[in-house]
């Protein structure tokens, strides 16, 4: 699991129904628990929007902190920031675009589309670099500055 049980917590927590999150997200009122279990991945700008509602980082939706919330957190994703640090990260590991491509199963323009800052990097993409590297999904994303790694 990489988000489900985080968001079936939160939810709870604040004794809210799969529904009124749904509505939040803008889906159909049933559509909300298919993320939870992950039977449909849910994109990562929707994620964002989770993650602001809950007040809580995109690292610790994907269970890779206990820390809730980051200093100076951005609600916003910045794309061109996020692939200027895609690629910083591809560099620091001598990884070319087709290498990274490969590792992701994915195609190298998509690689190419995600650096340029065309579009954000897909939950399952973003969660595989995140967790191999060792690097927070907040940082890569653009969302703060600090941690750039995971402890």
């Amino acid at each position: 699991m990489i988000y489900g049980e985080k968001l079936k917590q939160l939810r709870e927590e604040k004794e809210l129904k799969q529904y009124e999150l749904a509505k939040i997200l803008g889906f159909h009122e049933n559509g909300y628990g298919q993320f939870e279990r992950e039977t449909t991945l849910l994109p990562v700008k929707h994620l964002n929007t989770l993650s602001n509602f809950f007040e809580v980082s995109i690292d610790f939706l994907f269970n890779f902190t206990n820390i809730k919330q980051y200093k100076n957190i951005k609600p916003q994703i910045n794309l061109e920031l996020s692939g200027k640090r895609l690629k910083e990260l591809r560099k620091e590991y001598k990884l070319t675009q087709e290498k990274l491509a490969k590792f992701l199963n994915t195609t190298h323009t998509n690689i190419v589309g995600y650096e340029k800052g065309r579009y954000i990097i897909a939950t399952p993409y973003l969660y595989m670099i995140c967790k191999k590297y060792n690097i927070s999904a907040d940082y890569l994303l653009g969302k703060t500055d600090n941690p750039k790694y995971l402890n």
